[in-house]
């Protein structure tokens, strides 16, 4: 059924569809509207029979969660940002005790400075911490997403984070098309648990593991996550098959036929790189996109093949790793080794910077004309920048960065002499 309704609230019946069990939540922007969207779900009896409860942090939602998943409780929480760093501990454990959670994380850049707004900074800082991540392009494909990722989590018992762009999509109203309970109950089966706590059957979850077998333990848990490769894509078309769409899979080209330069991007900004690479075409410039949906585990084969016969590999990034540089263009370029393909990384983006098409035209043109570093920054205000250096050059007590910033750009008054 087609319903224009705001990218929270439709993966909010999304997830009611699912038939959760569970449901943690703990309030923080951009995540807010889901969980509320749900608690309204099973307070006017529309989802029953579920548990919602209300927490005191984003740690005890999570720790919520593994509680009710270990008791064979289909579960589900939402995040975002700082939420999502303070739940950390709990998030790992979540991942190393096999635990089928789904969580939306409604991305959203990382302080300090205080910023609301949309990056992937606090996905990518998990990236190393077990779950699988799946990345939404669009609120149709979050919603399928959602769907999706229980059926996963429960197939492999392994926890599923599903990451859409703050604001972006959350507050954006968009048309979608929303699947009945009956669909949806075809597509995914009750909830089977692998590992249940049971006081009749008593066991122990989560022991002491030492050195005689941790590195097993570990080693299973990356296997789990290469077997990911295999359910991703044959989950995504069980659903196309199913549902009359296409959602999910591990990654998704556009023009990259005989494209001498493909982009890489996961999430939102690949609708505004389609449109700018759909212009430059009709200029005669051969040039493609590379969504990424599964950036955990990292489809290093698919990604490989799509980006073997190209020129040079452009990958656009809404965050960055501090004193190194891009995170998802490391990935690319392990999946290109051997291979002779130029990869730049641009990040843009960051902290809810417009990524315009003007912007990312004159970006590409430049990577075409080889004048584009292998690190960039897309729009950074040099200006500020080298103020601010100077600034710090000039003496010891150079004040905060941030509020230094802002007066540079007159955001904030200038201190009256």
């Amino acid at each position: 059924m087609l319903k224009q309704i705001e990218g929270s609230l439709a993966v909010a019946q999304a997830v009611a569809l699912a038939r959760p069990d569970v449901i943690c939540a703990y309030p923080i922007s951009p995540q807010t509207h889901i969980v509320e969207g749900l608690g309204e779900l099973v307070k006017n009896g529309s989802l029953t029979p579920c548990e919602f409860i209300n927490v005191e942090s984003e740690f005890a939602a999570m720790s919520v969660a593994i509680g009710s998943s270990a008791t064979g409780a289909r579960t589900y929480t939402a995040t975002a940002s700082q939420g999502l760093l303070f739940m950390t501990e709990a998030v790992f454990n979540a991942s190393g005790l096999g635990l089928p959670i789904v969580m939306t994380v409604a991305n959203r850049a990382i302080g300090a400075p205080i910023n609301i707004w949309n990056d992937h900074s606090d996905s990518m800082s998990q990236r190393d911490c077990g779950w699988i991540q799946l990345f939404a392009q669009s609120n149709q494909e979050a919603l399928d997403l959602h769907i999706q990722a229980f059926k996963l989590a429960e197939e492999l018992s392994m926890p599923v984070m599903v990451c859409m762009d703050g604001f972006i999509l959350t507050h954006a109203y968009e048309r979608v098309d929303m699947p009945t309970q009956s669909e949806v109950d075809a597509f995914l089966p009750p909830y089977e648990p692998r590992q249940v706590l049971d006081p009749s059957e008593p066991v122990s979850i989560g022991a002491m593991v030492g050195p005689e077998a941790f590195m097993e333990v570990r080693y299973l848990a990356h296997a789990k996550q290469l077997t990911a490769l295999d359910h991703i894509p044959r989950i995504a078309d069980e659903f196309a098959q199913r549902f009359g769409r296409v959602s999910g899979g591990l990654v998704r080209s556009y023009q990259t036929q005989g494209a001498q330069t493909i982009v890489v991007a996961l999430g939102s900004v690949l609708g505004t790189l389609q449109d700018a690479v759909d212009e430059m075409r009709s200029d005669g410039i051969s040039i493609g996109v590379l969504g990424i949906q599964s950036f955990r585990p990292f489809p290093l084969a698919a990604v490989r093949e799509a980006l073997a016969q190209t020129k040079r590999v452009v990958v656009l990034e809404k965050s960055f790793s501090v004193g190194l540089g891009g995170v998802v263009s490391t990935d690319v370029r392990l999946a290109l080794s051997g291979f002779d393909q130029s990869v730049c990384t641009v990040v843009a983006g960051l902290g809810g910077r417009a990524i315009t098409k003007a912007s990312l035209h004159r970006t590409l043109r430049q990577a075409i004309d080889g004048q584009l570093e292998s690190l960039s920054f897309m729009d950074l205000d040099w200006r500020i920048v080298n103020r601010q250096l100077e600034r710090e050059a000039q003496m010891r007590r150079s004040g905060p960065i941030a509020e230094n910033l802002l007066r540079d750009v007159g955001a904030i008054a200038a201190k009256v002499a």
